[in-house]
């Protein structure tokens, strides 16, 4: 599935609260823009049974009290092994799922920190990371742009 039809996807599947359509199609080049710059139109995560996405904690090396909470997305299904999580639990479950509602996803996701998307088969080593705070600047510079300006008169006082 192309870019502009997960985009239209996440639109028609939005709610309609005469709001969110609206919000989707204002950030959809964004996440556009983002999702061209990673190699799949899908990517498989980890879920557990209630559909949640699967958490990762990782530390620093040097400073162990420094975290941060990721998900992996995986390029292919057999990729999903790579993970040490992968196959040890029956209740995780890897689903496709089109990387433009990753992204958008990952806007709502409060514990994430990132999204690590895998881009080679096969190897951990080539992955893109989408942090979060990084994308969710490029909406709001996004969403300033569509936003009528309203001009302050310059005798308001």
């Amino acid at each position: 599935m192309d870019l502009e039809a997960q985009i239209q996807l996440l639109i028609d599947n939005a709610p309609h609260d005469g709001i969110t359509p609206q919000l989707i199609a204002a950030i959809a080049p964004t996440l556009g823009a983002i999702a061209q710059k990673l190699r799949y139109p899908q990517y498989y995560i980890l879920q557990n049974s209630k559909q949640g996405w699967i958490l990762t904690t990782l530390s620093n090396r040097e400073n162990p009290t420094l975290e941060k909470c990721v998900i992996y997305a995986f390029p292919t299904l057999q990729d999903v092994s790579l993970s040490s999580n992968a196959g040890l639990d029956p209740q995780v479950v890897a689903t496709a799922i089109p990387v433009t509602h990753i992204l958008f996803q990952l806007v709502a996701l409060e514990p994430v920190d990132s999204i690590v998307f895998f881009e080679t088969p096969g190897t951990t080593t080539n992955a893109v990371e989408v942090r979060r705070s990084d994308l969710q600047n490029l909406i709001q510079q996004t969403l300033q742009k569509h936003r009528p300006g309203k001009q302050v008169p310059p005798d308001i006082a």
